[in-house]
């Protein structure tokens, strides 16, 4: 048996231990506080998700893309990552960009459509949303190239979900990795749904099979058991500091909520379909773990909560203080450098902005 052909596993959907699990002693340093830390992370993840939502339909912010469901995934492999490794996300990882340290009142500036970024990606190795479906694969695999060439012993993790491992520009990024022996971690989040199609009319075999063609290393990983990803990753991770190449990694999970706030699920799956990983909530069988190692109690309690609420409060206030910008600023930090062609949109942008301030109101 090898780790393609059934996912890693340490702990079940009721909390139990897998005993003799594989990966199991990547992550024998987890202890009780650490897996605390796990927790909260993923609680906190979660209702800043429901906050955002929430946000987008009170017309506070333009379109969300809920990770409602994935937060083990996330979690689990952000904190495999050392601080110097470099990540390129799509537009769903937001448990991932709450790892790495992004200011809650940052992150809603790209939602609320007042800005292109929302914070500096050099300053968090963490680049902002990538829209354009498997792009970033592309990106992550050209940065880990460079990396090598300058001598930097980092991973750089490319996050994706299984719709774009049907996209022509991740088939490209695994075909250059391989050759090139690019330090980079692939990270598909399986989520059983490419907007409304599922996974299994693109691809009739687990995708991490499809990094085999490329004789690239895989493997596939519960992805609602934060430990599994945790220890997955970190393996993926330190091969790929080594100079040891790429990596696949396939975590296996479940998009609960929509695909984005302008989505509406129940045309292309009913409750039958979410049943079985609504009884895998990730965040649950973390609870479940810490009540049977006596590691759980009120007191946690309350306090993750606590801090979900004050992080969720810090994005909220974040969003409403969002002035919108300038309209002129549209045509700012789209090239280096003054160009002829931006410069003429912006004057004719200009002169029609102005036959509307004489439009009588």
């Amino acid at each position: 048996m090898t780790d393609r052909d059934y996912p890693v596993q340490l702990v079940q959907p009721d909390g139990r231990r897998v005993h003799g699990a594989r990966y199991a002693e990547v992550v024998a340093d987890v202890d009780a506080q650490r897996l605390r830390a796990l927790y909260e992370d993923m609680v906190v993840v979660r209702r800043v998700d429901t906050e955002a939502t929430a946000l987008q339909r009170q017309g506070q912010l333009g379109i969300w893309a809920p990770c409602l469901g994935q937060e083990a995934a996330q979690v689990g492999s952000a904190h495999a990552l050392a601080a110097d490794d470099y990540v390129f996300t799509s537009y769903r990882e937001h448990g991932v960009a709450y790892c790495r340290g992004v200011d809650p009142a940052q992150w809603p500036r790209l939602w609320r459509g007042v800005a292109l970024s929302c914070w500096d990606p050099n300053e968090l190795a963490l680049t902002n949303p990538a829209i354009v479906v498997g792009a970033q694969g592309l990106h992550a695999t050209g940065y880990a190239i460079g990396a090598h060439l300058d001598g930097a012993e980092i991973a750089t993790v490319a996050y994706f979900g299984d719709g774009a491992t049907s996209q022509g520009d991740l088939a490209e990024a695994l075909g250059f990795a391989s050759s090139y022996h690019a330090g980079v971690v692939f990270f598909c989040q399986n989520n059983q749904w490419a907007i409304s199609e599922p996974v299994t009319l693109q691809s009739p075999v687990p995708l991490a099979q499809r990094a085999t063609g490329y004789g690239i290393p895989s493997a596939r990983v519960d992805g609602n058991d934060v430990l599994a990803v945790l220890a997955v990753t970190r393996t993926a991770a330190a091969r790929a500091r080594e100079g040891s190449g790429p990596s696949f990694v396939e975590a296996l999970t479940c998009r609960l909520g929509p695909h984005t706030t302008s989505d509406d699920p129940t045309r292309y799956r009913g409750a039958a379909d979410l049943a079985p990983w609504q009884a895998r909530d990730p965040i649950d069988r973390v609870r479940r773990l810490l009540d049977r190692e006596d590691a759980w109690d009120d007191t946690l309690d309350t306090r993750v909560r606590a801090k979900a609420d004050e992080v969720a409060a810090a994005f909220r206030a974040g969003a409403l203080a969002l002035a919108d910008p300038d309209p002129m600023t549209l045509f700012d930090h789209v090239y280096t450098g003054p160009h002829p062609l931006l410069e003429e949109e912006r004057g004719r942008y200009a002169d029609y902005l102005r036959t509307l301030e004489e439009v009588p109101s």
